[in-house]
C-alpha cells in the first residue's frame, strides 16, 4: 500500500511539472543589452528603468492568469499572481509606479516586442518566432 501511495505521489508530481509552461523572455532583435536574472526581475517590478545603453525599458506583461504569466511571476518575480497584484496596487497608491502594459495574447506580445526596440516581454516558449530575440528560457 505504501508503495502504491508513493507511486501515485510521484506520478502527480511529474504530471504537474509537465503541465507548467516553458517561458521565453524576449527582446527586440536590435537590443544588444545584457540583462541578469536580477535585472529582468527588477524591470518587471518597475525598479529598473533603463538598459545599460540608456534606452528606457518598456516591459510588457502577458494576459493576467495566463500560463506563461503565472509561471513567469513564480520563477522570475518569486511571487504569486495575488502578490504581484498587491505589489502594483501599493506602488500605484504610493505614486511610485503604475502596472505594466498588459497584452492579451502571445501574438500581441511578440508583435509589440518585434516592433519596439526597447521592449521586453515573455511568451510561452512554443510561440517564439524569428521576429524577436530570446534572452532566457525558463
Amino acid at each position: 500500500m505504501k508503495l502504491l501511495k508513493s507511486l501515485a505521489i510521484g506520478l502527480l508530481v511529474s504530471v504537474s511539472t509537465a503541465a507548467s509552461a516553458q517561458v521565453a523572455i524576449i527582446v527586440n532583435p536590435a537590443n544588444a543589452n545584457a540583462l541578469s536574472d536580477n535585472d529582468i526581475s527588477r524591470a518587471f517590478l518597475g525598479k529598473l528603468k533603463t538598459y545599460a545603453d540608456g534606452q528606457t525599458i518598456e516591459a510588457v506583461n502577458s494576459k493576467a492568469n495566463s500560463d506563461a504569466r503565472v509561471e513567469f511571476e513564480k520563477l522570475v518575480l518569486k511571487k504569486s499572481p495575488s502578490q504581484v497584484k498587491a505589489y502594483w496596487s501599493k506602488r500605484l497608491f504610493t505614486g511610485k509606479g503604475k502596472p505594466l502594459k498588459e497584452l492579451s495574447s502571445d501574438a500581441e506580445v511578440l508583435n509589440h516586442v518585434a516592433s519596439t526596440p526597447n521592449a521586453i516581454g515573455y511568451v510561452d516558449a512554443s510561440a517564439v518566432n524569428d521576429t524577436i530575440k530570446v534572452i532566457k528560457t525558463l
